[in-house]
């Protein structure tokens, strides 16, 4: 699902040493800093196979229906299996101020840079803050896309509520200005790990051929016991810079630029928590979200293609009660509204579940949460609707519904 560098034993004893020695030497120069994590371990079982990543432990939506000769479906066969890969080790530094403003910085990392064969250690979080006291502040470096936001679902699965909530962290420029109850927030986002889809696989080149970065700015609204928002996101890829016809290569100036639109909001009272999110998403499958693009027309002469992104309304409701013993419910639902330009072939489609023309899905969870102990169970059950993509509008009919059946435990141990 994603691509990572692999880290031999011997560079992570190494880098563990340079970290002992620089936070030693950074207590002599008016550094602070402390160590943060916490083992995890997760065993799931699904009645039929998924659409996954992390070996499982990141779940998403369960695969279409996929016959042998006897008309045996390949897919619905059941799997499960134990993993303490999200194991997760934090370090936050606080370091002297730069004329009025307040310096931190942030490294992140867990084993969940996995494959089926190995086990990585992986850059989840590495940024700069710098908090000025007039309510402004700048990060640089890799962190939580904005569209993740702060309102984000209590369940235990890895997931974190994807495909419904963007799940993202990428290198950018974040800046945000507090006043009062409102917080307004603008960033440049790159992409890294987290990627689009295009033409040759998933990859960065589609945003770094397009020199702009993704764009997103949004609002805050918060209270004690009440937060509202809103953002708008613009991506802009270039998902080709040749074109081949005839054995004759021509360059080619192309571009999809696609724009959605988020609304989240969360209540909390007492025991009692309710969010949830509501997003207009065009072209969202580097947030680990349903979406892609296709092709419009080709030039005969040059090869050169026009597109057009697909639109889903995507939406999520997280109801969490209790302290010690609590329960959770989350819903999340997907629909695919189409495009607004005729598609030239089903091979010309570049995204994830573009051939669902609704998901939807359903879990309850139980925790018992103790001092520096975490203890869950989950269960949830996944549906989604697959069918033929209409090419005139980018619809999905004559559908037929796949369901999966999952249940989770999970144990953290934080410190």
């Amino acid at each position: 699902m994603l691509t990572h560098h692999f880290f031999t034993p011997k560079v992570v004893f190494t880098l563990c040493g340079i970290a002992f020695f620089c936070t030693v030497g950074a207590q002599k120069n008016n550094f602070g800093y402390s160590f943060y994590g916490f083992v995890r371990g997760d065993i799931y079982y699904n009645s039929r196979s998924n659409v996954e990543g992390v070996d499982g432990l990141f779940y998403l939506y369960p695969k279409d229906k996929l016959y042998d000769a006897d008309g045996k479906d390949l897919n619905a066969t059941p799997n499960g299996s134990f993993y303490t890969l999200a194991t997760r080790l934090g370090l936050d530094v606080k370091g002297p101020d730069i004329g009025t403003a307040k310096t931190s910085a942030k490294i992140e990392t867990d084993f969940g840079g996995t494959t089926n064969v190995h086990f990585m250690l992986r850059l989840r979080q590495a940024y700069v803050r710098l908090e000025w006291q007039k309510g402004s502040s700048l990060l640089l470096g890799q962190t939580w896309h904005p569209l993740f936001g702060d309102v984000i679902p209590g369940v235990l699965n890895l997931s974190t509520g994807s495909p419904f909530q963007p799940f993202n962290r990428s290198p950018q420029i974040n800046y945000q200005y507090k006043q009062g109850k409102l917080r307004f927030t603008t960033s440049a986002v790159y992409q890294l790990m987290y990627t689009s889809y295009g033409p040759e696989g998933r990859g960065e080149q589609y945003l770094k051929n397009g020199v702009i970065p993704e764009l997103y700015a949004g609002v805050d609204y918060k209270t004690d016991h009440f937060l509202i928002g809103a953002g708008i996101d613009m991506l802009s890829l270039k998902p080709r810079l040749q074109s081949v016809v005839d054995g004759k290569i021509f360059r080619v100036n192309e571009r999809v630029t696609s724009f959605s639109y988020d609304l989240h909001g969360e209540y909390v009272y007492n025991k009692l928590k309710i969010s949830g999110r509501t997003i207009l998403a065009s072209n969202q499958g580097h947030n680990a979200m349903i979406g892609g693009y296709g092709v419009t027309k080709i030039s005969d002469r040059t090869g050169k293609q026009d597109y057009t992104d697909f639109r889903h309304s995507t939406s999520w409701i997280n109801f969490v009660y209790g302290k010690k013993y609590q329960g959770c419910f989350f819903a999340g639902y997907t629909k695919n509204l189409g495009t607004s330009d005729n598609l030239v072939s089903i091979n010309k489609l570049y995204g994830s579940g573009l051939d669902i023309d609704q998901f939807m899905n359903l879990s309850f969870c139980m925790r018992y949460v103790l001092p520096h102990w975490n203890i869950g169970l989950e269960y949830a059950l996944a549906t989604a609707w697959y069918g033929d993509m209409n090419l005139s509008n980018g619809k999905v009919i004559n559908t037929h519904d796949v369901s999966n059946h999952r249940i989770e435990s999970v144990f953290i141990y934080t410190f």
